[in-house]
């Protein structure tokens, strides 16, 4: 697979390091960081190429802590976890939610924030209820709960197509409480799935409210709206982490350190209102 290479400030990536042995990387002095690119506010490419957002500005303050040298690959989604244990890369930062079926193949940092998820359409309609945030429900891990909650939604979208990114914490719960009403459609990149609702070719797409708040703030897609309640609580984990192999746990407890002294001087919480306009950080 053809990887995008990126760089910002003084983080300069070379196809020699990328090629590097995983043995001779263990005295974590430069570390490859896998990102999507495009999973805007967290993280976006921008004109010229340099990797932005919400988590390169904080990765860039965590590695200078820890005085590492620290190069971001751009990766897709997609097969991104498998290419983590593979040893192409030594960390993922790609707004991933901490799960337990994750745990049993990669570890997680300690969580930087916790989100909600939502539909959304061209038509606002399409789903019952106030739209969006101002209908928030929290859901846990109970089954009956779950399905008390989506019934009306099922109804709504029955015959419909909904669109999701592949592998995601969103991926599974549509798959489990939609897919015998509806036809879900994957992709590679949230993004991808966006540009087909916009082109008619599905009906929603369900994603991460602060993903879609970015892209419903861009002049092209004034046309799309939040139908149908927004979906928070322990669902969906125990809120976005960094990952690693499970065998560094060298390296997760760096990062960990470095976390926690954000967390607490308030870095985070500052990146947090920068990028998504509130503070996302994890309560509790």
């Amino acid at each position: 697979m053809a990887w995008k290479i990126a760089t910002w400030g003084s983080w300069v990536l070379s196809t020699a390091l990328l090629a590097t042995p995983l043995a001779q990387a263990k005295d974590w002095t430069t570390v490859n960081i896998a990102t999507e690119g495009s999973y805007e506010p967290w993280n976006l490419t921008l004109p010229g190429g340099k990797i932005s957002g919400f988590e390169p500005e904080l990765m860039e303050v965590l590695c200078e802590r820890l005085k590492l040298k620290c190069n971001l690959v751009v990766q897709n989604w997609d097969g991104m976890i498998a290419s983590l244990n593979a040893g192409k890369f030594d960390m993922l930062m790609d707004a991933i939610v901490i799960t337990d079926d994750r745990k049993k193949v990669i570890a997680f940092s300690i969580p930087y924030a916790r989100t909600p998820a939502s539909f959304v359409s061209t038509d606002a309609k399409l789903l019952p209820g106030t739209p969006g945030a101002a209908n928030e429900i929290t859901l846990g891990t109970d089954e009956q709960q779950i399905g008390q909650a989506v019934a009306g939604l099922r109804e709504a979208l029955k015959g419909k197509t909904i669109g999701i990114a592949s592998g995601t914490i969103y991926t599974a719960f549509i798959d489990a409480h939609f897919k015998d009403v509806a036809t879900i459609r994957e992709y590679n990149a949230s993004a991808d799935a966006v540009l087909d609702l916009q082109a008619g070719r599905i009906d929603a797409v369900f994603d991460d409210t602060t993903f879609l708040d970015a892209l419903k703030a861009k002049p092209e897609n004034a046309n799309l709206a939040y139908t149908g309640p927004q979906i928070g609580g322990p669902i969906w984990g125990d809120g976005e982490a960094l990952a690693f192999r499970q065998q560094d746990a060298d390296l997760k407890a760096l990062f960990d350190g470095a976390l926690k002294q954000a967390l607490a001087d308030g870095t985070v919480k500052k990146l947090s209102e920068k990028w998504f306009k509130l503070d996302l950080t994890p309560k509790g």
